[in-house]
């Protein structure tokens, strides 16, 4: 049966939640030569079952590169190892056990009161214009400061940071054409060796940072973390680690403030906060789509799928499936179970940043509630998102205090 999904076309990039509801829940799409899965039941299976359903695509290019993208990779010595979103066992536990230290309770309980300052100066530089793009002025500035302090990078690389992170979301995800591929690579290349030249410098100055943690663990034991592993490590976690939370912050203020009355809720019981950014993550996840690769033949809600076929799991329309929450269509800041979504995935790949992101948007919106519960989307905007198939937040998001000039 023809479905003639394309995650790429306007309608669906606009809002791609209209068109959930008539999908099947497994099919085949020609055009990107992949599986498409709908339904939760369906993606959490293969989420909990990596010998099965491989992670090993999850960061490759979405369509086959141009020759001359793939020389500059090869020219530039382009080579990420595979690390923790597209690795398999035995090297993912491996990987992720080392990881796993960077982000414990007690490591982000005390970034906390960073986050907190740091969300408090934006929001108070926001609020002292008539009107201003929530995700330039807060939204976007506040995980990548967070994430490039964690990992060690100097605070004035930062715009460069972003600039390469904004490359790598159209290279892997979404579908360039040959020279954009071209100067997009020229550009990974130049962020790559970034991360290279930063890891060996904090081999000879070790700081108190996530890098240094990992080279000490190489030091101690050279085949427990190998040098390129940790390049790698850095070069993924420092555009995973906001462009996700960017996102996220982006899409909690905007459905909140489309429903006034679930703002106000929020601006009088701070403690909804934590489960409202649960239902964000369920209702208007940043990430709302990922992949898998089958190891073997497989049936899937009664569809036999090849060895070696290509999966697309569309996150958001599990996390708007009927069969598992109840009026999925409704954004409900005291839904009792919005918890069990998965936008941070499920199983040994369980998102690794998921406690930081939790906390960035959770501060975000106690001290945007607080400072300002009159705060209120400008009318008449409309939204963009950029074209790919799994990162979804909108580019710009104009608010204003509701006493302040249109």
């Amino acid at each position: 049966m023809a479905v003639g999904f394309d995650p790429f076309e306007q309608e669906y990039l606009a809002d791609p939640y209209r068109r959930f509801g008539g999908l099947p829940a497994v099919f085949y799409e020609p055009a990107l030569d992949m599986w498409v899965l709908s339904r939760y039941a369906d993606i959490e299976a293969v989420f909990r079952d990596p010998a099965t359903f491989s992670a090993a695509i999850a960061q490759d290019p979405m369509f086959p590169l141009a020759e001359a993208a793939r020389e500059v990779l090869r020219a530039g010595g382009f080579a990420p190892a595979k690390t923790m979103s597209n690795c398999d066992p035995p090297e993912h536990a491996r990987i992720r056990r080392h990881n796993l230290r960077a982000f414990s309770a007690r490591r982000i309980a005390g970034l906390e009161p960073m986050v907190r300052a740091r969300a408090g100066e934006l929001i108070d530089a926001m609020l002292a214009k008539p009107r201003a793009d929530a995700v330039a002025d807060l939204t976007f500035p506040l995980p990548a400061y967070m994430i490039f302090t964690l990992i060690g990078f100097p605070p004035e690389d930062t715009e460069t940071l972003k600039s390469w992170g904004v490359d790598r979301l159209a290279f892997s995800w979404g579908r360039p054409s040959v020279d954009e591929q071209v100067a997009i690579a020229e550009g990974m290349v130049r962020y790559w060796e970034y991360c290279r030249r930063f890891v060996r410098r904090r081999m000879d100055e070790p700081a108190d940072d996530f890098t240094s943690d990992h080279l000490a663990v190489h030091r101690a034991d050279p085949e427990a973390l190998t040098v390129d592993e940790i390049v790698s490590v850095v070069y993924g976690l420092s555009f995973a680690g906001h462009e996700t939370t960017a996102n996220l912050g982006a899409n909690a203020i905007r459905r909140l403030l489309e429903h006034p009355e679930q703002w106000r809720a929020l601006c009088a019981d701070p403690g909804l906060i934590p489960n409202a950014v649960e239902e964000v993550l369920r209702y208007d996840n940043s990430v709302i789509a990922w992949r898998r690769v089958t190891t073997r033949p497989v049936t899937v809600a009664g569809v036999d799928v090849p060895a070696g076929a290509k999966l697309l799991l569309l996150l958001a329309s599990a996390d708007h499936d009927p069969e598992r929450f109840d009026q999925p269509g409704r954004f409900d800041v005291r839904r009792a179970d919005a918890a069990r979504h998965l936008g941070f995935g499920k199983g040994i790949h369980f998102c690794l940043g998921a406690p930081l992101a939790r906390m960035e948007v959770r501060v975000v919106l106690e001290e945007l509630t607080r400072r300002a519960p009159d705060l209120e989307l400008v009318p008449g905007q409309r939204w963009d998102f950029p074209a790919n198939v799994s990162f979804r937040g909108p580019r710009e998001l104009w608010v204003r205090l509701r006493d302040s000039e249109p």
